[in-house]
């Protein structure tokens, strides 16, 4: 086993090559494919989910390929979602680039600061993401895709949203917002809930480092499916968000119990 130093320099260097990946990687390979496509006019929402899903996809290969103790293991169930809402837990960072690289056609819902950054700002729009509060220039974009999500999920796509709208620093659940779970009730789509583990480990809150001297497993579980009930909308997202907490719960309790 390395020393502890030595694991906080391959820890850099890993996490180092992660950045290059991530910058230089998609301005060699992936940018001119977007401009060009964007140039044409023939690219649509979907095709730029497409390649988001196939660059986190690398992101993951290469995390993996770089980090011997590490593994991931996805429920083969949640691979075959198609048309539905799905909520998680919500640990780290790699949270939402795990469920781009799980789902080819994905959307989500991101924070409104998140839109300001250059270039970043202009994919998240492509894609099709949807900005979390709906208020000056973004109050178009929100209604533009909420108003268009009925049709997005009847195509096969999927909404992943966490609920809680942050990460947990100590591994439990905060206040969920019912969003999620109204535009599942207005859509009549199914709400699948997801149980995440360990990103929180391989990737803390507040560090810049990766984590990968310990042997972690990152797994994603399907605990249960809710179905929106036809008649009082509010009530319906309601039931759904305390079932949907309930089972995240139990399920945090479990692992807790056994650790």
């Amino acid at each position: 086993m390395p020393t502890r130093l030595v694991q906080k320099f391959i820890d850099f260097v890993i996490t180092a090559l992660l950045w290059v990946y991530f910058t230089l990687g998609f301005l060699i390979m992936f940018a001119p494919y977007f401009v060009w496509k964007t140039i044409r006019s023939d690219m649509n929402e979907k095709a730029y989910q497409r390649l988001f899903h196939l660059f986190f996809r690398g992101f993951f290969s290469i995390l993996v390929f770089l980090s011997p103790r590490l593994n991931i293991q996805i429920d083969p169930a949640i691979r075959s979602l198609r048309s539905s809402v799905i909520v998680s837990n919500h640990l780290s960072y790699l949270d939402p680039l795990l469920m781009i690289a799980t789902f080819e056609q994905q959307k989500t819902i991101v924070k409104n600061t998140f839109y300001k950054v250059p270039i970043f700002g202009w994919l998240l729009k492509k894609v099709g993401y949807v900005p979390s509060v709906a208020q000056g220039k973004s109050m178009a974009l929100v209604i533009r895709h909420v108003g268009g999500m009925k049709e997005y999920l009847k195509s096969g796509g999927n909404l992943f949203v966490f609920p809680e709208g942050t990460r947990s620093r100590n591994g439990e659940l905060a206040e969920f917002s019912k969003g999620a779970f109204s535009i599942a009730n207005q859509c009549q789509a199914p709400v699948h809930i997801v149980y995440i583990k360990n990103t929180g480990s391989i990737f803390k809150p507040g560090s810049y480092l990766f984590n990968t001297g310990r042997k972690t497993t990152i797994e994603m579980e399907l605990l249960g499916t809710l179905q929106s009930r036809k008649g009082n909308e509010l009530d319906s997202a309601l039931e759904m968000l305390e079932a949907s907490k309930k089972l995240l719960n139990n399920r945090l309790l479990q692992d807790k119990y056994k650790s």
